[in-house]
Order: structure tokens, then C-alpha cells, then sequence
């Protein structure tokens, strides 16, 4: 089934269209170097001691000139997005949506800072890291939590249940990192990050709920017991009648 097209879904897709065609067809070609701007709106790692925080939000929407992958992310947004958005209205899920981003941005600037700490000092503190794919991570993340029993197609030709799937991904960027580490063209520890940041939040979310729950029925179980305790008062018997009847 096709999924409908929801409206935050479709602002965020036409936000990241318009960003790549102006990066690759008017900044790139009368202003500055693509790679210029990549280090200005892209999450570069050593900008950020430089306090250039808004990197942590601007990457997002900044993706490679190759035209594959902005194709990849709008498609994941746009096929499992809709869904969420559906079932979680525009507004939780726009900031799901920009938490995973964001989230995914500090797992790596974190991994990143601790291997140039307790390693040597590496050119990937200099690289910058563009695209949508932490924050469309933290949807497959959601997806599959949600709708785990659905079937979804892994590359598109091998189905299987939404939950199998979510972890199959998160074993394959696991692996990938561990094998490749930083010198992969791919920054597989962002797209953890993603993961990790939609599963924190949709866990404590479910332990906010749980315990709003619970209070509101102490809450109505304790007007219960004063209703009850009102009641049996009334029904208690005249102390000053006879405990006798003739």
C-alpha cells in the first residue's frame, strides 16, 4: 500500500529539495565551493568547540551534490514518515523528527571528541557530516518499534517483519563502523546515533505515560474510596435509636 502523503512530511521534503538544488545550482556555481558551505551548515565536529551550534540543526537539511543520496532519505521519509505522522499528529512528530537529528549530531560529536581524546587527533574532527539519514534513522527506529508486526521489504525484494528489519539495519551500521571505523565515506556512528536517540526518547516517553497513568488512577481511586467513605457514613445507624425493635 502506498502511503499517503502527509503535510509535515511533505514540507520537510520540499525543505531538503530546495536546500540541495540551490547548494548545487546556484550557491555552488556563483557564490562559494560546495565544500565551503558544507563547513559552515554541515556538522563538522572542531566547528562546534568554535561554538557554531547551529551546525547541530543546519546539517539536516544539507545533502551531497550526488543526487542518490538526498533520493534515499526523502524516500524513507516519505514512506515510513507519513505513517508516524499519521498516528502522532504534525506537531510530536516534527520534533521527534528534529530530536533524532540533533541527537544523532551529539552521539557522533561525542564519539568523535573521545577517539581524537584518547587517540590521535584525526582529519574526521575536520569533516563535515550533511544529510537527513540520523533523523530518518530515528524514524526507521520508531517504525519498527510501533508496527513491528508489518511487513516491510529489506533492498527491496526480501520481506520481513518491521521489528527484524529495524535491528538488521542497526547490526549492519554496528558492523560496518566497527570494521571501516572513521575511514568509511558513510558516518555509520551518526546513523547509531539516530537509533539511539529515537529509542531513548520513545522509552522514556513510555515511562512519562506510564506513570501519568498510574497517577491519574490513584487519582480517580481516591476520590473512589472518599465517594465510598461518604456513603457508609450516611448509612451509618442513629446512635441514639434503640438497638431493638419490638
Amino acid at each position: 500500500m502506498v502511503p499517503r502523503t502527509t503535510p509535515c512530511v511533505k514540507v520537510l521534503i520540499i525543505v531538503n529539495l530546495v536546500c540541495w538544488f540551490l547548494l548545487i545550482s546556484i550557491i555552488q556555481k556563483f557564490f562559494m565551493k560546495t565544500d565551503s558551505i558544507y563547513h559552515i551548515l554541515g556538522f563538522v565536529p572542531s566547528s562546534i568547540d568554535r561554538f557554531y551550534i547551529w551546525q547541530f540543526f543546519t546539517y539536516m537539511f544539507i545533502h551531497s551534490s550526488g543526487i542518490f543520496h538526498i533520493l534515499f532519505n526523502m524516500m524513507v521519509l516519505w514512506m515510513f514518515g507519513s505513517e508516524l505522522e499519521n498516528l502522532w499528529g504534525k506537531k510530536f512528530f516534527l520534533n521527534y523528527y528534529l530530536i533524532c537529528g540533533m541527537g544523532s549530531a551529539l552521539v557522533y560529536f561525542i564519539g568523535v571528541k573521545l577517539y581524537s581524546i584518547f587517540g590521535s587527533y584525526s582529519i574526521v574532527m575536520d569533516t563535515p557530516v550533511v544529510g537527513a539519514s540520523g533523523a530518518v534513522f530515528g524514524l526507521l527506529l520508531a517504525y519498527g518499534w510501533i508496527f513491528g508486526e508489518r511487513l516491510v521489504l529489506f533492498m527491496f525484494v526480501f520481506p520481513m517483519k518491521a521489528r527484524t528489519f529495524t535491528i538488521l539495519i542497526a547490526a549492519v551500521e554496528l558492523m560496518t563502523m566497527l570494521s571501516a571505523g572513521f575511514g568509511s565515506p558513510v558516518a555509520n556512528l551518526a546513523h547509531l546515533g539516530g537509533l539511539l536517540s529515537g529509542f531513548l526518547f520513545l522509552k522514556f516517553r513510555s515511562i512519562s505515560q506510564r506513570k501519568k497513568i498510574g497517577n491519574l488512577f490513584n487519582f480517580r481511586r481516591g476520590i473512589l474510596k472518599k465517594k465510598i467513605k461518604i456513603v457508609e457514613s450516611k448509612e451509618e445507624p442513629d446512635s441514639t435509636a434503640p438497638k431493638y425493635w419490638n
